[in-house]
C-alpha cells in the first residue's frame, strides 16, 4: 500500500533507516498500532505505530518481530523476576 494510503493515525515509516533488514518481502511504508494479549499476564496491550517505529527504525530489531509481552512483564523476565515459563 502507497504512503499515501495510509489510515488515520499511521506512523510513516522511514524506508532509509530500514536498510538492515533483509527480506524478500515489501518493508512498512508505515506503522499502525497493534494490539496484544501479553502472554504472561494476560493483559490486553497496544504496541503503538510510534513504539514500532522505534523498534524497527532505531533498535534495528527484526521486521517480522512482534510485541508479545507488556512492559512490567518483559522487565520481570529481563530482570530474571518470576514469569510465566516458555512453552
Amino acid at each position: 500500500m502507497p504512503a499515501g494510503d495510509a489510515p488515520p493515525g499511521a506512523v510513516p515509516a522511514d524506508q532509509e533507516k530500514l536498510v538492515h533488514i533483509n527480506t524478500y518481502g515489501n518493508l512498512p511504508n508505515f506503522y499502525v498500532d497493534y494490539p496484544f494479549m501479553c502472554v504472561d499476564c494476560g493483559i490486553a496491550q497496544v504496541w503503538t505505530g510510534e513504539q514500532q517505529k522505534w523498534y524497527y527504525e532505531e533498535a534495528k530489531g527484526h521486521i517480522w518481530a512482534v510485541a508479545t509481552r507488556c512492559r512490567p512483564c518483559r522487565k520481570k523476565l529481563k530482570s530474571g523476576g518470576d514469569h510465566r515459563p516458555l512453552d
